[in-house]
């Protein structure tokens, strides 16, 4: 995972010193080589920050603001009713018909829950246990930075060989051509996530079908993160595996967290062909084997709430939304569009700091208000360090608060 410095802590042993009592001499921290880069991460950092100058949140992407009540009720059952020992090691048969009905009205395909569907810890996992699962040491695997941090830490784990290509601001399309020139008969994988995180943007119809056509001229498969799909504001989301010819090559990703605020709960899915799926179930038999037993009953409650519930989710973030980007063009950021997601990528360099993360340490330290550095998704630093990310998934008191304190406290120099 990305970050700036580590604070991992070092290990101790006793020696005797010269006058023979002991003496507590440290180690440095050990860790296998393909992690050695991978530190503590920034949204640890800067939450941290954020703790000790009492600081206004609005870095990590979990909102302050809790589920609806008829899935925690369903959890509180689940329990009651004696549903706590281990599930099925790919998912309840409740979750995984529910996730499969979701995914047919969502995109049309039918999917079968028992061959086709498997519930894991979080997106998260589903992502490593796609890539443990697909991916051998020296594969050539496809990113578009800015990314996900566990992308480059997970194929590191697996000893892919990453190509990166590099979305750019003001609207962050895919440079079809740098795709077409990247992309051969070596490569075994194109990671995409739609609506995107750290920049909002959402793949358009043609980006997809050129990367679809790529994708089946040199036999490449695509694992697609599609956890924000349900916050999707200015164009339907469309899904990979809805395309001709793609759901044989595609693993499409999602959880329950984002869409119904239940980020702790960490279930996520994997939906796949059952060539694919057999890969991803044996990696994650050996991650995790299976995941919280009544969180997955409750999960099967939430995935069969009427459309109205989403309807819902998607305006009160509209709402959450206006507030933080009329406020952030105010305090005088440059945005970005953001078209799905809950996040808005900014520039900050109007305010003089050097870099993204010198800029959100003042931000925390002198003005309260935390933001996350984009320098950290991206394989070259470098390309990021005029950006910075905030999210909306707060509360509108504690958005207009932040607002506040930036028109307050920070200037343009």
């Amino acid at each position: 995972m990305a970050a700036v410095s580590s604070t991992a802590p070092a290990q101790k042993e006793s020696t005797l010193n010269d006058s023979g009592s002991a003496q507590i001499v440290p180690k440095p921290p050990q860790v296998a080589k393909r992690l050695e880069k991978f530190k503590t991460t920034i949204f640890t950092q800067m939450s941290s920050l954020a703790i000790k100058h009492g600081a206004i949140n609005l870095g990590q992407g979990f909102p302050n603001f809790d589920g609806p009540e008829f899935v925690k009720e369903a959890a509180i059952q689940a329990v009651r009713d004696g549903k706590n020992q281990y599930a099925r090691g790919y998912g309840v048969p409740d979750l995984n018909s529910a996730i499969a009905a979701r995914f047919k009205q969502d995109t049309g395909l039918n999917v079968d829950p028992e061959k086709e569907v498997t519930v894991t810890s979080g997106c998260t996992e589903a992502i490593a246990a796609t890539m443990l699962g697909l991916i051998n040491p020296g594969d050539e695997v496809i990113l578009f930075a800015p990314f996900y941090d566990s992308y480059e830490a997970t194929l590191s784990m697996v000893g892919a060989d990453i190509k990166c290509i590099t979305l750019r601001p003001p609207d962050f399309a895919v440079p079809l051509s740098e795709l077409r020139s990247t992309i051969s008969k070596k490569t075994r994988a194109i990671l995409i996530n739609t609506p995107h995180n750290p920049t909002g943007k959402m793949f358009t119809q043609d980006e997809l079908n050129e990367i679809a056509r790529l994708c089946a001229e040199n036999d490449v498969l695509v694992f697609t993160d599609e956890v924000y799909d349900k916050l999707a504001f200015e164009m339907d989301h469309i899904s990979m595996a809805s395309l001709p010819g793609m759901y044989d090559r595609t693993i499409t990703l999602n959880s329950l967290g984002k869409t119904f605020s239940l980020t702790g709960w960490k279930i996520g899915w994997a939906i796949a062909p059952p060539h694919l799926t057999w890969g991803v179930r044996q990696a994650h038999s050996y991650l995790t084997f299976a995941t919280s037993t009544p969180m997955q009953w409750a999960a099967a409650a939430a995935l069969r709430a009427p459309d109205s519930y989403y309807i819902e989710v998607r305006r009160d973030y509209l709402a959450k939304k206006q507030i933080l980007v009329e406020g952030l063009k105010e305090v005088g950021f440059k945005l970005f569009p953001s078209s799905g997601t809950y996040f808005v990528v900014v520039d900050h360099t109007p305010f003089g700091l050097e870099n993204d993360v010198a800029f959100c340490e003042y931000l925390i330290k002198e003005v309260g208000v935390v933001a996350i550095p984009t320098s950290v998704f991206y394989l070259n630093p470098e390309e990021g360090k005029n950006l910075v990310r905030f999210t909306f998934c707060k509360d509108e008191g504690t958005l207009r608060a932040a607002v506040e304190r930036m028109k307050e406290k920070l200037k343009r120099k």
